[in-house]
């Protein structure tokens, strides 16, 4: 009588490492990569995350304003010029504002000139060579000013520079730097001129 069950099959041969088939190499994407969309999920609430801390963190402003007037002297007995600019500084961040340094950049075809303002102290002396500024200058903008949040402080910068009338009228940009104590340095630049 013939045996109805079916032929037994060879057993399979245990897995050899060291003779992996081609086909089953691991460097297939397949092997090596996590499925797609959890991956997806995660790039997406990191870069939300990202984004959320970039905006909170992004860096404000401290401080507005502008150079209001500005004023050039220079007697013929004095070889350099003295610029008076009156300026306008608003705080418009949440801590008090205390000015550290205040400097005046001048770029002209012939170059960059910088000079610290001069100390308020110093002013009348400096009236005395240079009389016609006298008229135009406001309360000196001094080093150490204290400026409230929301406040605004108007004051008058005396800086010197080695040019002449002709080549400071044909400036190509005049700025006062004003470095507050930790916090970015703020620059106010001048009105753009009429062509």
């Amino acid at each position: 009588m013939a045996d109805n069950k079916p032929p037994k099959r060879p057993a399979e041969p245990l897995f050899d490492a060291g003779h992996v088939p081609i086909t089953e190499e691991m460097d297939s994407a397949k092997r090596n990569l996590p499925p797609f969309a959890p991956v997806a999920v995660a790039l997406v609430i990191v870069a939300i995350a990202v984004a959320i801390a970039m905006y909170v963190f992004r860096a404000k402003p401290v401080a507005q304003g502008g150079i209001d007037a500005l004023y050039f002297s220079q007697p013929e007995t004095m070889p350099n010029a003295m610029v008076l600019l009156n300026v306008t500084l608003r705080n418009v961040g949440d801590k008090t504002l205390y000015v550290k340094t205040i400097t005046a950049n001048l770029k002209t075809d012939q170059g960059d000139t910088s000079d610290d303002a001069a100390s308020a102290s110093d002013y009348d002396r400096y009236f005395m060579a240079y009389p016609d500024l006298k008229a135009a200058a406001i309360q000196p903008l001094v080093v150490e000013t204290k400026i409230a949040p929301g406040a605004e402080q108007k004051g008058s910068v005396l800086v010197s520079f080695p040019v002449n009338k002709q080549l400071f009228d044909a400036r190509k940009e005049l700025m006062v730097t004003i470095e507050a104590y930790d916090q970015k340095p703020i620059t106010l630049r001048e009105p753009a001129k009429a062509q």
